[in-house]
């Protein structure tokens, strides 16, 4: 029967071809326009790291006091003082440190100019947190951090450019004028957004080309790429920037249980606590303490446009579902003598219903092929209303386009739901009466 209901379907639309290409114009620039921003909304909306979004956990301790925070809330970051300190007290299983910053490389051996390059001061937790898959090599060990090791983790794409893409480890390059042997080359590995450094950055730009131990760049004197500052301050070297209260360094903890994030934050709090007894802070401790999905939230991740445009097409695809329903009503009931007949020959409400939702959703599946045209092109075109590095990140896969045609035939079934029952509901006698 299905067959045959299909295929009255298909008749009826040819019969009608003008009303049919409205129906599938309607449901195809509709459709269109939604997964156009729904592919950008999920490429900025999307849980960075699904396996341990819940166990990882950044914690946050107010350093400038209800007259200079952030309506309430503490900074992104952490001074250098409450950095340490907390990552001294080893409260958590894996922990690290990290801030951005930007160097000079030079390949040992050539003649070339050095090129500037960006990258992360971190501890060797950071890529069995994170992680971070490697091609050549292995991160540096702990005993490396503590021993200010002059170790580097290249990028792929990094050690493309600088190497060619060959197994770099154990050959050395130069790191604003001091020589750095390379332990390890990560592969491909480019989180969107980059949820572990969101202080001072667009979440959406492109990975960076190293790591290097975090005691190695305080060694350094290697300053971060992003930093924020409370009154009127002037540094005369290294050591006064580190003890003000500038904030810059991002601290991560993995957490694995309910248990260890109370137990962490009860530090937290106590941690407060001290420094206001020691007359550090004049105020009442004021601590936070949010894994990646909240982390995100707050940080205010998925950009108001992309919402905005969501919203925008998905209004826009209900008035194209709208006008679907007129047009199906129309007709349906254009064929309501046929209706009769069939009624009157044996044929139940039921059978009615199931010919007509046949026919709507073959209206649906043209009107998802149109679609996924018309989306591809919106994709290609999404740079006209987004930052280029956001345009990029969306694209057509198999699971949008799967999405594209089951969202088209089942709302197009759903529109002619109500055009379905006025069919199902005429009345045999009526009709064959009048004609």
């Amino acid at each position: 029967m299905f067959a045959y209901y299909l295929e009255l379907g298909l008749r009826s639309l040819r019969r009608s071809p003008a009303l049919t290409a409205l129906m599938v114009m309607a449901i195809g620039f509709g459709v269109a326009a939604s997964m156009t921003t729904y592919a950008v909304f999920r490429a900025v909306s999307g849980n960075p790291i699904p396996d341990k979004s819940g166990q990882l956990y950044v914690p946050q301790v107010d350093s400038w006091g209800p007259q200079q925070n952030l309506k309430g809330e503490p900074a992104d970051a952490l001074t250098y003082t409450d950095a340490t300190a907390l990552m001294q007290a080893h409260k958590a299983r894996r922990q690290t440190l990290l801030y951005r910053m930007g160097m000079s490389v030079l390949p040992q051996g050539t003649s070339s100019l050095p090129i500037a390059a960006n990258g992360y001061a971190v501890y060797a937790d950071f890529f069995t947190m994170f992680e971070v898959p490697f091609l050549y090599g292995s991160a540096w060990s702990a005993q490396d951090d503590q021993g200010r090791a002059a170790d580097v983790v290249l990028s792929d794409t990094f050690n493309q450019k600088l190497f060619g893409g060959a197994d770099s480890t154990g050959r050395e390059i130069v790191l604003n004028g001091r020589q750095h042997r390379i332990v390890g080359v990560t592969a491909h590995w480019d989180p969107k957004p980059r949820f572990f450094d969101l202080f001072n950055r667009s979440p959406f730009q492109d990975a960076s080309d190293f790591y290097i131990p975090f005691t190695r760049a305080l060694d350094l004197n290697v300053p971060s790429g992003g930093n924020s500052c409370r009154g009127h301050l002037s540094f005369s070297g290294w050591d006064d920037w580190l003890r003000s209260n500038c904030v810059w360094i991002t601290l991560w903890t993995e957490l694995d249980s309910a248990a260890d994030v109370a137990s962490y934050r009860q530090f937290l709090e106590g941690y407060a606590a001290e420094q206001q007894r020691s007359g550090r802070f004049a105020w009442a401790p004021n601590v936070r303490l949010r894994n990646v999905a909240q982390w995100l939230t707050h940080e205010k991740v998925v950009p108001a446009d992309a919402r905005i445009s969501l919203l925008v097409a998905l209004s826009f695809f209900v008035i194209c579902l709208v006008n679907t329903v007129g047009l199906l009503l129309a007709k349906f009931m254009r064929r309501a003598g046929e209706i009769g007949v069939r009624r009157a020959l044996g044929a139940s409400r039921r059978d009615i219903y199931t010919q007509y939702l046949i026919e709507a959703a073959s209206v649906g599946l043209a009107g998802g092929m149109l679609g996924l045209v018309l989306t591809v092109v919106g994709i290609s075109g999404v740079g006209l209303l987004f930052q280029p590095q956001i345009a990029r990140l969306a694209h057509l896969d198999l699971s949008l386009v799967g999405l594209t045609l089951l969202v088209a035939i089942v709302a197009t079934m759903a529109a002619a739901f109500f055009p379905a029952w006025r069919a199902a509901n005429v009345q045999p006698a009526w009709q064959l009466k009048s004609n």
